[in-house]
């Protein structure tokens, strides 16, 4: 990869903003341990039955290939605030240990996607939805959704114990996994509590701007980046003011990464997304860029936008009509400025902070890779 970035004029990347997640051959490293973790899982499962096989290959599938984000900024996190000396020593077990934050991340996508009755993930059907097919084409008694909610429950519930394990077997000092696991042990907390305020906004049927924020932070903006930092930075024995400083960075960084999920929600290529156009306009999610439109709306705007938000049925043109009445609020626009705003507080307070090469420099692009993504 290249070292650096070159800002220009209208705050673009001169070079491609993937290349920081490929450093440190990290992907490859990450998907080569999911693949070791399944295979071993596999077999543990295969002694209980053979019915066990589409569990695992559910999981094969949505955790093929990815961005790995959580584990670049845990991994990073780690680099940023351990003894150089250190590296080489432990880099292979803090790559286990970080590893567990994509079961983590499996787990939260399994679930919400129940919550959310999303049909796809990533291009595919949803695990409830797969399972449920499985049920259907095995003509077995009983409701084949029921059973697709059931099986992807119990699903993601796998996950979030293979997550655990990864960390408690990462090999890394046992001082620096109990600090690891406060931190991990708050994250887990803060993402469930995240997920029942997105509940409970949709049974509200929304709110305030405030309250939209208040979502996106507790149930992705710190899980995703500011909390794996956080967890590299105990993996390094780091003390709290380098927690502190992390969090000047990951905290805005991680509320701009959701606003654009939000965006892309809406506005996002299929093609790109691996979701239908729309998606989150036909789920009903409340979020920050629909909190927005309907604070800026007209009535009659307002009126259009709760009639169909929604609606599963919601066809392109209901779409496009949705789309344009939030881009005509201003509520886009105002997205994209405030994705920017926090982005460049992130900067900001990444500068503040004495990392050193190359841990400063994928930071920044890190930050690029969050928020300037179209998938």
């Amino acid at each position: 990869m290249r070292e650096g970035i070159v800002h220009e004029g209208n705050g673009a990347v001169s070079e491609s903003v993937r290349a920081p997640l490929d450093a440190a051959n990290l992907r490859p490293r990450v998907q080569s341990t999911i693949d070791d973790v399944l295979a071993r899982q596999g077999d543990l499962l295969a002694a209980v039955s053979a019915d066990m096989e589409p569990l695992v290959a559910a999981l094969r599938d949505l955790l093929a290939g990815g961005k790995r984000l959580r584990p670049a900024f845990a991994y990073w996190g780690w680099r940023g605030a351990t003894e150089p000396a250190q590296v080489n020593e432990l880099d292979d077990a803090v790559l286990h240990a970080v590893t567990g934050l994509e079961f983590l991340q499996a787990c939260a996508l399994i679930h919400d996607d129940v919550m959310d009755g999303s049909d796809t993930r990533r291009g595919l059907p949803a695990a409830h939805r797969r399972f449920a097919g499985l049920h259907r084409g095995e003509q077995w008694l009983g409701s084949p959704e029921s059973f697709g909610i059931g099986a992807a429950i119990l699903l993601g519930d796998l996950c979030l114990s293979w997550a655990d394990e990864l960390l408690l077997t990462s090999g890394m000092p046992s001082a620096a996994i109990d600090a690891a696991k406060r931190t991990y042990d708050e994250m887990r907390t803060e993402l469930m509590a995240g997920q029942y305020l997105d509940l409970l906004e949709q049974a509200r049927g929304g709110g305030s701007v405030e309250r939209a924020m208040r979502v996106v932070r507790y149930k992705s903006a710190k899980y995703t980046i500011e909390r794996p930092l956080h967890l590299g930075a105990r993996l390094a024995g780091a003390d709290d003011a380098v927690v502190v400083a992390y969090s000047g960075y990951g905290l805005p960084l991680g509320e701009a990464f959701q606003l654009r999920d939000d965006v892309l929600g809406v506005f996002g290529d299929p093609a790109e997304t691996g979701k239908p156009a729309g998606d989150d306009l036909r789920e009903g999610k409340r979020t920050v860029l629909v909190a927005t439109a309907l604070d800026r709306a007209t009535a009659a705007q307002a009126e259009r936008l709760r009639q169909h938000l929604g609606d599963p049925s919601l066809d392109a043109d209901g779409v496009a009509l949705l789309r344009e009445i939030i881009a005509d609020t201003g509520a886009l626009d105002h997205a994209e400025r405030l994705i920017t705003e926090l982005t460049d507080q992130a900067l900001v307070a990444l500068d503040a902070v004495d990392l050193g090469d190359p841990t400063h420099q994928i930071l920044t692009q890190l930050a690029y890779a969050a928020t300037r993504r179209s998938t």
